[in-house]
This record gives structure tokens, C-alpha cells and sequence, in this order.
């Protein structure tokens, strides 16, 4: 018989396995694994932490997660009011860490489409890294409207890098499920 897992089975599984190898990464990174690749990664629900490590396991790659110093709201709706707000002022968000990527050749670099758009947090990433004379791999997940305006502003703010096509993912899952709660909860009785 076959065992077939949901995709919350397999991220929930996946992003545990993640987090038992947080303290190993964290060492990696600082060590460096000597090949030249590096995977750098923005994940909020974890769907691109999971392409991150990966990809990590299969080139070989240090791994480093992006965040902004300050956290991002728990919440879904606040957090994009906040991601919103980002985009709309275009400041750099500073980061929680940094990473040299001087002894790097190749980048891949993973992050979520918010808005239609490239995260603040990575854009501030991006203007505050010289990418000349590497190779950058994108992987991009979204929430169903495609990788919107992320590879114009990529290639505006590593205009010295060679840039490879990017792998794109729609990951839709939070909202749907945010959705669905919405509708369900409608429809009990308001005395609760």
C-alpha cells in the first residue's frame, strides 16, 4: 500500500527537519561548506524555506535566512498591511543578520512575492550586497498572481550579475485556508 502525505504532512515534516538542523546550519554558515554556493532565502509560512533547503542539499550550499530585525506581524492581515507599507515607503528594512558573500560565486536567492512585488526585506537585502560577477539563481513562490514585477526590480538591483531563469511557485495555501475559516465561522450562530 502506498502512503501518500498531504502538503501540509510534507511542509510540516519538512520544516521540522529544518529546525532540528537550524543550530548545524547556523554552522555551516559561519564554517562554510568550501563549494562557492550559497542559498539565500526569505520565507514567512515556510514554503520557501523548504525549496531553500533543497536546494542547500543538492548543490551543497550554505545556507542563510534572510529577516528584518524587527519581526514581521504573526498575524496574516496585519502582516500584509505591513508588507504593503514597505513597498509603498521603499526603505531598506534593516536585517536581523548578514551575510559576506564575498567567497561566494554562486547565489541562489529564494523569496515569497508580496503584493505583486519583491519583498522590502529582500529589495533592502539586495541594494546593501554587490552581486557583480556572480551567478544568481531565483526561486520565487507566490500566492497566485505570478512573480509580478520581482525580476525587473532583480535585475535592477544586480544589474552586475548574471541572472538565470528563475524557478516560480505558486503557494497559496495560508489564504485559502484563511478563506475557508472565514466562511465557516459566518455561518455559526453569533451567540458565541
Amino acid at each position: 500500500m502506498t502512503n501518500h502525505l498531504t502538503r501540509r504532512e510534507t511542509l510540516t515534516g519538512a520544516i521540522a527537519s529544518l529546525a532540528a538542523a537550524s543550530v548545524a546550519t547556523r554552522v555551516a554558515h559561519a564554517q562554510g561548506t568550501g563549494s562557492g554556493r550559497l542559498v539565500v532565502y526569505l520565507s514567512r509560512s515556510g514554503n520557501t524555506r523548504v525549496l531553500a533547503g533543497a536546494l542547500s542539499r543538492q548543490f551543497d550550499a550554505d545556507l542563510f535566512e534572510m529577516r528584518p530585525a524587527t519581526p514581521w506581524p504573526a498575524d496574516y492581515d496585519q502582516m500584509v498591511a505591513w508588507a504593503t507599507d514597505l513597498r509603498e515607503q521603499d526603505a531598506d528594512v534593516p536585517l536581523a543578520e548578514d551575510v559576506d558573500l564575498g567567497r561566494y560565486r554562486t547565489v541562489f536567492l529564494g523569496f515569497p512575492i508580496w503584493g505583486g512585488a519583491m519583498s522590502g526585506v529582500m529589495a533592502s537585502f539586495l541594494r546593501s550586497h554587490d552581486l557583480s560577477g556572480k551567478t544568481v539563481v531565483p526561486f520565487i513562490t507566490h500566492g497566485g498572481y505570478g512573480e509580478g514585477s520581482a525580476l525587473q526590480t532583480l535585475a535592477e538591483l544586480a544589474s552586475g550579475a548574471e541572472i538565470l531563469p528563475p524557478f516560480v511557485l505558486e503557494c497559496d495555501q495560508e489564504r485559502n485556508t484563511l478563506r475557508q475559516l472565514d466562511s465557516w465561522t459566518q455561518g455559526l450562530p453569533t451567540a458565541l
